[in-house]
């Protein structure tokens, strides 16, 4: 069933685990989650990105995809629908083609303007039952930025002034391939999570060490965001699929063949992350 990510949330954050949130990108993603989120008895949140929107069809397409397979395939667990790094533009269209959770990414701006931005995001959603996640500090691509920890008084003003229900600050991580160790500030989340009480969620979470992932569900992270682990594990499939079947043309077979190495990573993260119900 499609539900909005706070009661989950709130669970995962009473009960010290983390719920994972992968970017769906195609059909076949899709199906392969959420078949394995329900085997393993989990909630999930699927993440989808404006890019991802696009190349799929749009966001009307992407949540009647996405409830279309829920009914066919008689998922049971909870599932949240989640715009993954969305503009106020791309929040408010999800949200009226039937998404069930946003995040509003206004945190290239300064505080008062991603203030502003966020709290008329939140404004709207929660007329209509929507949760909402914001972002403060920078969280970009690589670790070699100098300006890569949130500033605790922006949290504390984000927190207090726009409503949201999740917050994602910036604490060393990164998306995508991390060039370097991941320099997390444990302190400063620990400092955050003294002074907010909504969940607090992990972005850049592919190439972190099952060690620091154990120890930033320990001090606070609730929800952590899985993409590129999920697509080099796709890759590996593929490849080998390819290398040894150069015969095969079918895209079907073609996609699909990176199924058991998702699979695989899935059921790791989810053990680690030691997600429950």
């Amino acid at each position: 069933m499609l539900v909005n990510f706070i009661d989950m949330l709130n669970k995962a954050k009473e009960g010290n685990y983390a719920i994972p949130h992968f970017n769906i990108n195609n059909l076949e993603w899709t199906k392969i989650i959420l078949e394995k989120c329900e085997d393993l008895k989990i909630p999930v949140i699927l993440g989808v990105s404006s890019s991802a929107s696009k190349y799929m069809g749009g966001w009307f397409v992407c949540s009647n995809m996405v409830g279309s397979l829920i009914k066919e395939m008689n998922i049971t667990i909870p599932v949240c629908l989640h715009v993954d790094h969305g503009t106020k533009e791309d929040c408010i269209n999800a949200i009226n083609n039937g998404f069930t959770s946003v995040m509003i990414d206004a945190s290239k701006y300064k505080i008062d303007e991603n203030i502003k931005i966020t709290k008329e995001v939140v404004e709207y959603a929660h007329q209509r039952g929507i949760s909402v996640e914001a972002e403060v500090g920078s969280i970009g691509l690589t670790t070699d930025s100098e300006n890569i920890y949130a500033d605790i008084n922006d949290c504390i003003r984000l927190y207090k002034e726009t409503g949201i229900d999740a917050l994602a600050p910036a604490i060393g991580n990164a998306h995508g391939i991390y060039l370097e160790k991941p320099r997390l500030n444990y302190e400063l989340l620990d400092e955050i999570k003294r002074e907010i009480s909504i969940p607090l969620v992990l972005h850049g979470g592919s190439g972190i060490s099952h060690e620091d992932f154990e120890k930033l569900i320990k001090h606070g992270i609730s929800k952590v965001n899985i993409n590129t682990d999920l697509q080099i594990a796709w890759k590996k499939g593929l490849t080998n699929f390819l290398e040894n079947n150069k015969e095969v043309y079918d895209p079907r077979k073609i996609i699909l063949s990176g199924k058991e190495e998702m699979n695989k990573k899935i059921e790791e993260l989810v053990n680690l992350f030691n997600t429950k119900m």
